[in-house]
């Protein structure tokens, strides 16, 4: 584990990012704020806004766009939270909190109290089927960490993209914030023009934004590519011109990711159909990401699961009980979600270099995605924090 980059909960990672926001909005938070990020600079500001650009990597970034107006104003490097994926690091920046406290784990979260694997996001169950809200489950039951807005005592907005702003996630971790939704970039950037200017009084006011493509390019055509690239240096025009606008509004624009990626090729594979002997020894599904796998062990099957994943496979995949993760602190520190122990599995499975490790149920179609995430990588886990003023 030692070439690994653990979440830095102690002062440099988003769920300090989080507590600092919190406190500059009169909220009260577990985590210390974040190391670096002085405290005046965003309890003196009307507008705080967070832009979140999914896949956003701070190598990556400073690699691409060294000169970029977003390099120029990175005020830190951050690390995400474990597993660094959507799924775990949009709850910490939704509650506030990591994962340990929040308990969703990755893209594929087993739920004992619904007794099936779900895409925690999407809300379905992974084979397939209804939402939580359409089969009768109540999110609120299953997502009870209170949302970051209900601690504030400003007023807060979420600019999300329309097709999920309604989702059964979205709307359980909205809280009293209001919500917009928009339709792609140049809507979203039109939308944070609206809201910077739109009369308070002398409230003060924190916009969470979030932009997910950046993060889906890669995923398809790898994050080192022209596409991806090319999509980095128009976010940056519309940062720009945003700051523009905003002159007069003393406005504090924060801009990070929720992780990075690496990119993988077709010999970076590891399917499980190929490795029978494991996957006889699993009683579900990986859970989890595919850089980052929880493995939930069938009574009986620990020595065989232990003797593959070693003698066969401990060249490709470094193997880790889920209970010493949880024991140094990588999903974090403090008291733990009450079901968080169910949400790992017995043990957790790290992919060496750009492997993965992936199945298939019986109702998924095979995909490939070349840009990836969920590891320990510093690819994967180092986020900027990028800050930008305009008084």
């Amino acid at each position: 584990m030692a070439a690994h980059t653990a979440p830095d909960y102690q002062g440099g990672s988003i769920v300090n990012l989080m507590s600092s926001i919190l406190h500059a909005h009169g909220g009260q938070a577990t985590a210390p704020p974040l190391t670096g990020l002085a405290p005046e600079l965003l309890a003196s500001a009307t507008n705080v806004v967070l832009l979140v650009i999914d896949g956003l990597g701070a190598d990556w970034l400073a690699q691409h766009a060294p000169t970029g107006i977003l390099q120029q104003h990175c005020a830190q490097v951050m690390t995400s939270v474990f597993p660094s994926t959507t799924a775990a690091a949009i709850t910490t920046y939704l509650t506030g909190v990591a994962p340990l406290q929040h308990g969703i784990t990755g893209w594929f979260t087993y739920l004992r109290e619904l007794g099936c694997v779900m895409t925690v996001l999407t809300g379905r169950p992974r084979y397939g089927g209804q939402s939580y809200q359409a089969a009768g489950v109540e999110p609120a039951l299953l997502f009870t960490t209170p949302p970051v807005f209900d601690h504030l005592t400003t007023p807060s907005v979420i600019v999300t993209p329309q097709f999920i702003a309604t989702s059964d996630f979205n709307l359980a971790h909205r809280g009293r914030a209001d919500l917009v939704g928009y339709e792609g970039l140049a809507d979203l950037f039109r939308h944070l023009r609206q809201v910077l200017r739109r009369p308070r009084g002398k409230k003060r006011q924190l916009v969470y934004a979030y932009w997910p493509s950046l993060d889906s390019i890669g995923h398809k055509h790898g994050i080192n590519s022209t596409p991806a690239i090319a999509h980095l240096h128009t976010l940056e025009r519309e940062i720009a011109d945003l700051m523009t606008a905003a002159a007069g509004t003393n406005t504090v624009l924060l801009v990070s990711a929720d992780h990075g990626q690496i990119d993988t090729t077709a010999a970076d594979q590891i399917m499980l159909a190929d490795h029978p002997e494991l996957a006889d020894s699993l009683l579900l599904p990986l859970c989890g990401e595919p850089r980052a796998a929880f493995c939930y062990v069938r009574a009986g099957r620990v020595r065989q699961f232990e003797e593959y994943c070693q003698q066969v496979l401990g060249e490709q995949v470094t193997m880790v009980a889920s209970q010493t993760l949880i024991e140094a602190g990588y999903f974090g520190l403090g008291a733990a979600h009450p079901h968080f122990d169910d949400r790992v599995g017995d043990y957790c499975l790290l992919p060496r270099g750009t492997r993965v490790i992936r199945d298939h149920l019986l109702s998924e179609k095979s995909y490939t995605q070349i840009g990836v995430h969920g590891g320990l990588s510093a690819a994967e886990m180092k986020v900027p924090l990028c800050v930008l003023s305009s008084r």
